[in-house]
This record gives structure tokens, sequence and C-alpha cells, in this order.
């Protein structure tokens, strides 16, 4: 897993909860890299697994709402960090269908050995998708958070469903209707 990733949770981790939070999970974790992540540095999954499961025994919040959590706030730091990439879209359903086409391909011009979850789409109105996400990592209520604050970037809102197709999360399909 990129770097970036866990700089932004600790980031979000920072904002949300505080530094002496930040340096009490990372203590309370197993880290192979101690800690201490560079955006560009790839990085064991198992050590995001890890800080997760620190901060849930620190804050008592379920891991899913904080990956959701997350998902929010990475929507954020990406826009702000890459704001090309989402001014070429002018609706969140047109930036969601893209994904693939578009943003993923960007991102590996960036992050060439990123292992990114891939989305097929199903089908595709003006005010409504619905895709599946794939990825071993099961971290599909990460994508749910990123599709929320794509609504919310554009001033908009969606109804966002999601049935897993794979038990463990690593299949996942949405259905995405924007609120009218």
């Amino acid at each position: 897993m990129k770097g970036i990733v866990f700089a932004e949770f600790l980031e979000m981790v920072e904002d949300e909860f505080g530094l002496e939070t930040v340096d009490a999970i990372i203590e309370a974790s197993d880290l192979e890299s101690g800690g201490a992540y560079t955006a560009v540095g790839t990085y064991e999954f198992n050590e995001m697994v890890s800080l997760l499961k620190s901060l849930n025994a620190r804050v008592q919040i379920p891991i899913d709402d904080l990956i959701y959590a997350f998902g929010h706030y990475l929507f954020n730091s990406l826009g702000k960090a890459h704001p090309e990439v989402i001014k070429s879209y002018t609706s969140p359903i047109g930036l969601l269908y893209s994904i693939e086409d578009h943003i993923h391909v960007h991102v590996k011009k960036l992050y060439p050995d990123a292992e990114l979850p891939t989305f097929k789409i199903l089908e595709k109105t003006d005010t409504s998708i619905s895709m599946v996400y794939a990825s071993s990592r099961g971290l599909y209520r990460l994508a749910h958070g990123l599709m929320e604050k794509c609504f919310e970037h554009f001033n908009a809102s969606a109804t966002v469903n999601y049935e897993l197709l794979k038990e463990d999360g690593s299949e996942v399909k949405f259905d995405i209707v924007q609120d009218a």
C-alpha cells in the first residue's frame, strides 16, 4: 500500500483525535516501518490493519466506520493534491464513471506500483450508476466514503447502497442514485 495512504490516514487521526492518539496507535501497532511513511514508499497492508485495530481499541469506533470516515477525508486530501483531476468533471456520476479509465490511469502515472481496486461499470444514467468494486483488501467502506464525498464536492447528494458479493468484502456491488 502506498505511503501517501498511510500519511493521509495518520493526518486524519491527528485532525480527529489528536497527535497523542497518533503516537499511541503507532506505539501500540506492530509496524515494520516504525510508523514513518513517505508518500512514494510502499508498505505492507497489514500495517494499515494494525493501525486501524489500535485506533479502534483506543477510540471505540468500529473499524468499518473508521475506514468509511477515512474515505471522506481522503477525497478532500486527494482533491487538494490533484485538483486538475476533479476539475475535469462536471458531475459526480461522470467522475465515478471515469475511475478506471481516467483517475486510476492518472494514479498509476504518479505511483506505478500502486495496487488499486477495480471498478466495473454495470449500468449508468445521468443520475445513477451501478458498479462492482473488487479488491483483495476489502476496503469497500473506503470506496463508499469516497463516493459520498464525491457527491458533496459537487454540491449534490446520493443514496449509496451496496451488496457484498463476497463475504470478505473483496467484491461489492454499489448502486448509487443521485438525489433530486
